[in-house]
């Protein structure tokens, strides 16, 4: 099989099922959100040690993410559907657990938080930045599409778990978090002149 097939060409794209759509349409644009935010998880996973247990974890999200990304590219009213894995309440469910599991490691915030620390940890929040969005496509598809519920509670959870083990990386590597330091009000906004 080729890997370019020139049926793309005029900026239309298959779904499942063998509909046409505009390569900017609300679906395409959600599972391309969601397509990015599984490759910058693939960067994490560069980043961390060897052995390192959210290695394992961040596989079994990528892999969540490909169901959630073919979720997204089948139309409920497709004949295929029936045959494409969906999302499920247990898969949001699994990600709140190690939430937690992690959050019982952390010191309990105090401020807002500016993203840093580790490589690893900046792109753990950069791709929970990129989850965001691919949750905000996923909404604004909600309102002209069916969707099932789970894809937009996956991917809120997601960006919660993503914030929570950037801060869980920092924390084990001994990195401190820097605080957002609000500017006081009467403060002039800062200048580049």
């Amino acid at each position: 099989m080729k890997i370019y097939t020139r049926t793309g060409d005029e900026g239309k794209t298959g779904l499942f099922g063998g509909q046409r759509v505009s390569k900017d349409s609300p679906r395409v644009e959600a599972y391309g959100a969601v397509d990015e935010t599984n490759a910058t998880l693939a960067i994490v996973r560069t980043l961390l040690e060897p052995g390192d247990p959210l290695h394992e974890r961040l596989v079994a999200i990528q892999n969540d993410l490909f169901v959630l990304g073919g979720d997204l590219a089948t139309p409920a009213s497709e004949g295929a559907s029936q045959r494409v894995p969906r999302m499920t309440e247990a898969d949001g469910a699994r990600l709140e657990q190690w939430i937690d599991e992690a959050d019982a490691e952390l010191e309990p915030m105090r401020s807002f938080i500016l993203p840093g620390g580790t490589p690893a940890a900046a792109h753990l929040h950069l791709a929970r930045t990129i989850c965001r969005r691919a949750e905000r496509r996923v909404v604004t598809l909600a309102h002209s599409e069916t969707i099932s519920p789970h894809t937009r509670v996956y991917l809120n959870r997601l960006s919660d778990l993503l914030f929570t083990w950037a801060r869980l990386v920092n924390a084990r590597s001994g990195i401190e978090e820097t605080p957002w330091v609000p500017r006081k009000s009467e403060e002039p906004p800062a200048t580049n002149g």
